[in-house]
């Protein structure tokens, strides 16, 4: 994997105090120890940044303050984008890649819609007409939704779309008739799945979902690979040292079998994916972001 430096990105104001940090136990002989502080740039990211840091220690790191590492994710790209906030290559550097949360496509059980070729068919032919949920406006199930329009060939600025603040809210809207179809994380939906409340016509992931029957968006015939993924940042201008470390760090944690095992316990997919390699996912990424942004009316074309 190559290390050499390499351009920096950052999610808004990413700004961590001290939290649940990390030192890697290395010999003062050979180089100094490196410190670092580990936290989320929101609530959200809450549980992953526990585990990540958690394992960390696992693996012979220390509590400390130092080199702050955030753990933050697509939703802070997305409302970098829409908010034209500070560039993300002059406020972090990128380090690593680390999980992401599946979504899903579902309808009321009784839809008319038996499958996603019937959704998809009803969205291309009256995209204003196919009332949609989720969360939030520019999150990433309106991103979900806006790439399956594109993909279908539909008018994605006709899409209708109405964001609410919880997932809860988005399953009364849909049980309710407020909306037609509904997207989210597949850990949010599964209960009303299993209750049979209501069907899953597909997952947005590139594989199918573990006890799921449901196909991937790539076997509906669209060509979208779509996780709600979190990653690891550092400050901007991290000497190459401090950065060589971190990476060690992301590394051995997402290589690790504990890492494996958390993520099949919360349902995450583990993509890690670090250093110079995650700098070039990452800027298709914000383009593909911010297209399809635009794609929704969200941003301005000029």
């Amino acid at each position: 994997m190559r290390r050499r430096r390499f351009l920096a990105w950052g999610l808004g104001a990413v700004t961590c105090a001290a939290g649940c940090g990390t030192e890697r136990a290395t010999s003062d002989l050979v180089r100094p120890r490196t410190r670092f502080s580990i936290n989320p740039d929101a609530s959200r990211w809450s549980r992953v940044c526990r585990t990540f840091a958690g394992l960390a220690r696992t693996a012979g790191y220390e509590t400390g303050t130092g080199t702050r590492i955030t753990v933050t994710g697509l939703p802070a790209l997305a409302a970098s984008e829409l908010n034209r906030s500070q560039p993300l290559a002059d406020t972090a550097t990128p380090l690593s890649r680390l999980a992401g949360d599946v979504e899903v496509v579902v309808v009321p059980a009784n839809s008319r819609f038996k499958n996603f070729d019937d959704f998809g068919a009803h969205l291309l032919a009256e995209p204003g007409r196919t009332l949609l949920a989720g969360g939030p406006q520019g999150e990433p199930d309106h991103l979900l939704f806006g790439l399956i329009a594109k993909g279908l060939g539909a008018d994605t600025r006709q899409v209708d779309y109405t964001g609410y603040p919880s997932s809860q809210e988005a399953v009364t809207a849909l049980l309710s008739g407020k909306a037609a179809t509904a997207a989210g994380l597949l850990s949010d939906w599964r209960p009303s799945i299993r209750a049979g409340r209501v069907r899953a016509l597909a997952v947005s992931s590139a594989g199918r979902a573990p006890d799921l029957d449901v196909p991937t968006l790539l076997e509906c015939g669209v060509r979208v690979d779509f996780t709600d993924w979190v990653a690891a940042v550092g400050p901007y201008g991290m000497s190459d040292e401090k950065r060589e470390a971190a990476l060690r760090m992301c590394d051995e944690v997402t290589g690790s079998p504990g890492w494996a095992a958390a993520c099949r316990t919360n349902g995450w997919i583990s993509i890690p994916l670090s250093g110079d390699d995650f700098v070039m996912w990452l800027a298709s990424e914000v383009t593909r972001t911010r297209g399809v942004l635009r794609d929704l009316g969200l941003l301005d074309t000029r």
